[in-house]
């Protein structure tokens, strides 16, 4: 089951993948800062239950007019494999489709190979690096259009 929360309901899952960042990339910063009123609508910030467990969070905040940006996608590591993230990332997209943007951002990290080849199999293309990684080696920055 997907819902939509405000993000502080989903912080837990929201600071597990930060930390998460934290160890892949061997620093102190984890994820890249957001406010939680970055995902009121247009954008939204979903939960993926399983067995009445959250086991995945993924957000779309508006970045620019028309475009929004994928922020904190996450599974929980044992329920990995079994198409939860494909889920949560298609569920963003249908919602950025029934908010008429037309263009879908995302930054991710080199590191991160199955994300970087969930995105490209959903149709995403490499763009070049933006935002607050933005000069950062191992960040990889691809987009959607709508």
């Amino acid at each position: 089951m997907i819902r939509a929360v405000p993000y502080l309901e989903a912080l837990g899952l929201a600071e597990a993948m930060s930390d998460e960042m934290k160890a892949l990339y061997e620093d102190d910063e984890g994820a890249t800062p957001v406010r939680p009123e970055a995902f009121d609508r247009p954008g939204t910030f979903l939960v993926l239950s399983a067995d009445g467990t959250d086991i995945g969070c993924g957000g779309l905040a508006l970045i620019e007019r028309a475009i929004g940006e994928v922020k904190r996608m996450y599974v929980v590591p044992d329920r990995r494999g079994q198409g939860h993230s494909r889920t949560l990332l298609r569920a963003l997209v249908d919602h950025a489709r029934g908010q008429r943007l037309v263009e879908i951002w995302l930054e991710t990290g080199s590191r991160q190979t199955a994300a970087v080849a969930l995105y490209e199999s959903e149709g995403f293309t490499p763009i070049p690096a933006y935002g607050y990684w933005k000069d950062h080696p191992e960040t990889r920055c691809f987009h959607l259009v709508l």
